[in-house]
C-alpha cells in the first residue's frame, strides 16, 4: 500500500510526483470504493456545480449522437479532460501512460527525439531552448523560434502533447520543421534526423587564470553531485581563482538538483520556497553549513532560454550576493507542477504552487534580471597592428634577457581556452570580470614554516 504524504521531486520545471493516496490531500475528498458514499456526501453536493454538470452531460450526448463521425466515449472523456487542463496554463496537462513514461525518461538525461525544450504560444510551438549537442542544436534551431509546421502539417490547432508526439520517432528518421524566426522575412525550413538524446548535464573546462568554467545544460538527478566532483578535482589539482557557471539555454529539471547546486556555494539561509493553495505545496529549502566552495568569486551566465530550476539557482545566488549574474533576462518560469496519479496508467500534471527566491521575488512571467546585461555576439579581434620598441632597429636589449612567463604546456591550455572564449562574447565578458577580481584580490601565499 502506498504511504500518504509522500512527495518525490521528479523533473523538469520543478515537477513533484504524488502517489495515488496523495489525491485525497489535494482535493479533500477521500478515495473510496463506495461510489454512493461519495455522491451522498454533503461537501461534494455543495461544491459541485450541478447545473454546469448537466450542461456538460447534454453537450457530451449531443456530440456522441450527432457528430459527423462516431467517437467512442473514452476518447470524448479523455479529450474533455485534456481541454480542461490545457485551458488552465501552459504547464498543466493530462498524462496518460506514454506521457508519464516520457516524463520519467527526462530525469535520466536519455530520451528520443530532436533535443528541444518547447512550450505553446498563441497556437504555435515555441522553442524554449535547444539542448546542447543534439540534432536540433546542430541544425541551427534557436531559442525563441516558433514552429509553424511539422512535416507539412500545420501546428496551429494541435495541443502541445500532439505536437511533441509528431516530433518523436525512431532514431535515424527525418522530420522537416518550418520555423518563424524574429528578424527573418521568410519561414525557415530545417530537416532534422531524429536521434536518441543523451544529455550530459555537467561539462567543465579550465580557462586562463585558473578560472573554472562549468556548463550546466539541464538539472538531472545527479547534476549537483557531478558539479561537486568537478570542483573537488579542481581544488586538488590547483588554486581555483574563480568560477563561471553557465546556465544559458538551461530549461530546468529536477528541483532538488538545483537546491544542491546552490548549497554548494552558500552555507546558510534560504535557497528557495514555494507557496500554493494546499498546505502541502508550501515547502522551504535551507542551505546546510557544510559548503564546498564558500568564498570563490562566481559569475553566472543566463539568457532567455534559462528557465525554472536554472532561475532558482541564479535567483538564490543573486539574493545572497554570492554571484554576479551576467547575460540577458531569463525565461520567467516560476511555477511548480505536481503529478497526481488518478489511475494505474494516468495522472494529472497540475500547477500547484509558485516558487520564490530567498528575498521573496516571484520569477513567474518576470524572470531573473542580470546584474550586468550583456547581449550575445562574436568576439572579433581588431586587425590593427602596433609596432613595439622591440621592433625598432638597434633597440636596447632588456638587461634581464628574454623572459617567458609560461611554459609550453600552459600556453597550449591558454590557447584552447582562448578559442572557447573568442567564440562567445558573454563568456568573454564573464571571464574578463573574474580576471579583474582575481588580479585585485590579495595574493595567497604558501609557507612551509610558521613564525614563532
Amino acid at each position: 500500500m502506498l504511504r500518504k504524504h509522500l512527495l518525490r521531486p521528479l523533473i523538469a520545471s520543478a515537477v513533484i510526483v504524488m502517489p495515488l493516496s496523495g489525491i485525497a490531500e489535494e482535493t479533500a475528498v477521500d478515495i473510496t470504493e463506495d461510489q454512493s458514499a461519495i455522491e451522498s456526501s454533503p461537501q461534494i453536493q455543495q461544491e459541485l456545480p450541478l447545473q454546469d454538470l448537466r450542461t456538460f452531460t447534454e453537450i457530451f450526448e449531443r456530440i456522441r449522437s450527432s457528430y459527423v463521425e462516431e467517437i467512442d466515449d473514452k476518447t470524448l472523456f479523455n479529450n474533455a479532460i485534456k481541454g480542461m487542463l490545457n485551458s488552465l496554463d501552459p504547464h498543466s496537462a493530462y498524462l496518460q501512460e506514454e506521457d508519464f513514461s516520457d516524463l520519467q525518461e527526462n530525469t535520466s538525461g536519455k530520451f528520443g527525439g530532436l533535443g528541444i525544450e518547447v512550450g505553446m504560444e498563441n497556437g504555435l510551438v515555441r522553442v524554449i531552448t535547444p539542448i546542447d549537442d543534439t540534432p536540433a542544436q546542430r541544425a541551427g534551431i534557436r531559442a525563441g523560434d516558433l514552429i509553424v509546421s511539422l512535416d507539412g502539417e500545420p501546428v496551429m490547432g494541435l495541443s502541445l502533447s500532439d505536437a511533441v508526439e509528431l516530433m518523436r520517432g525512431e532514431p535515424g528518421t527525418p522530420i522537416t520543421l518550418e520555423v518563424r524566426r524574429k528578424g527573418e522575412a521568410e519561414l525557415l525550413s530545417f530537416t532534422i534526423e531524429r536521434a536518441e538524446i543523451k544529455v550530459a548535464s555537467v561539462r567543465t573546462e579550465m580557462l586562463d587564470g585558473e578560472i573554472g568554467y562549468v556548463r550546466l545544460t539541464q538539472f538531472q538527478e545527479n547534476t549537483g553531485i557531478e558539479l561537486q566532483e568537478a570542483l573537488r578535482a579542481w581544488q586538488n589539482d590547483s588554486d581555483l581563482n574563480g568560477l563561471i557557471l553557465d546556465m544559458r539555454n538551461n530549461p530546468g529539471g529536477v528541483l532538488q538538483a538545483a537546491v544542491v547546486v546552490v548549497d554548494t556555494f552558500i552555507s546558510e539561509g534560504l535557497i528557495v520556497y514555494t507557496e500554493g493553495r494546499s498546505p502541502m505545496s508550501d515547502v522551504r529549502y535551507e542551505a546546510r553549513k557544510d559548503t564546498l566552495v564558500p568564498d570563490i568569486p562566481i559569475v553566472v551566465l543566463i539568457n532567455g532560454g534559462s528557465a525554472s530550476a536554472s532561475e532558482i539557482v541564479a535567483g538564490a545566488l543573486q539574493d545572497h550576493s554570492r554571484a554576479v549574474i551576467v547575460g540577458t533576462q531569463s525565461f520567467g518560469k516560476g511555477s511548480v507542477q505536481t503529478v497526481l496519479p488518478v489511475s494505474e496508467t494516468a495522472a494529472v500534471k497540475l500547477t500547484t504552487a509558485r516558487y520564490f527566491t530567498p528575498d521573496g521575488r516571484s520569477i513567474q512571467a518576470q524572470g531573473i534580471v542580470p546584474d550586468i546585461v550583456v547581449e550575445q555576439s562574436e568576439v572579433t579581434p581588431s586587425e590593427q597592428q602596433y609596432y613595439k620598441e622591440s621592433d625598432l632597429p638597434g633597440h636596447l636589449e632588456n638587461p634581464d634577457g628574454e623572459v617567458t612567463s609560461k611554459n609550453s604546456k600552459e600556453s597550449q591550455k591558454e590557447n584552447k581556452s582562448d578559442d572557447l572564449i573568442r567564440r562567445d562574447f558573454q563568456l568573454y565578458e564573464a571571464h574578463t570580470l573574474l580576471r579583474g577580481v582575481t588580479i585585485l584580490s590579495p595574493k595567497k601565499t604558501k609557507s612551509s614554516t610558521t613564525a614563532e
